[in-house]
């Protein structure tokens, strides 16, 4: 017999933290035609087998300045939606959503000109959240409720 898991509802749009990034509150959109999560940085280098890079942009009200080094990250091709392929660092850390961590991996990307600075892809999503496109901001109200 099949074990059932359940999943929780997750809407179009929400409000998350990413606690090893000191970055919360930060607007997220859920993106099921992408394959894997993608996070909005620049001034992204690497030198030595160490990735260098800053988290939104000074233009982004939860820009902190602050640069991160990370020392295991990987490269990936993605495709965008307008069908452009470009090779993009991923690197691993954790993500606040419906009060529980879970890990997830983001490719770091140029995003500026877009809404929201993360889009969840299918990867983080599998197996854990369904997806109703009519709500929105489900775990942030959820939070709020609680508190």
């Amino acid at each position: 017999m099949k074990k059932t898991s359940v999943k929780t509802l997750l809407g179009r749009t929400d409000i998350v933290d990413f606690p090893k990034l000191e970055l919360f509150n930060i607007d997220i959109k859920v993106d099921s035609g992408a394959n894997t999560s993608s996070f909005h940085c620049h001034s992204i280098q690497e030198e030595n087998n160490v990735l260098k890079c800053q988290f939104l942009d000074p233009k982004h009200e939860k820009y902190h300045e602050k640069y991160f080094t990370f020392t295991e990250f990987s490269q990936k091709m993605v495709k965008s939606s307008n069908g452009i392929a470009e090779n993009r660092y991923l690197i691993k850390t954790e993500i606040l959503i419906f009060n529980e961590i879970h890990p997830i991996e983001l490719t770091l990307t140029e995003r500026g000109s877009m809404k929201f600075p993360v889009l969840l892809g299918r990867k983080f999503l599998s197996k854990k959240f369904v997806v109703d496109t009519a709500k929105k901001n489900l775990s942030f109200k959820n939070i709020m409720i609680k508190i």
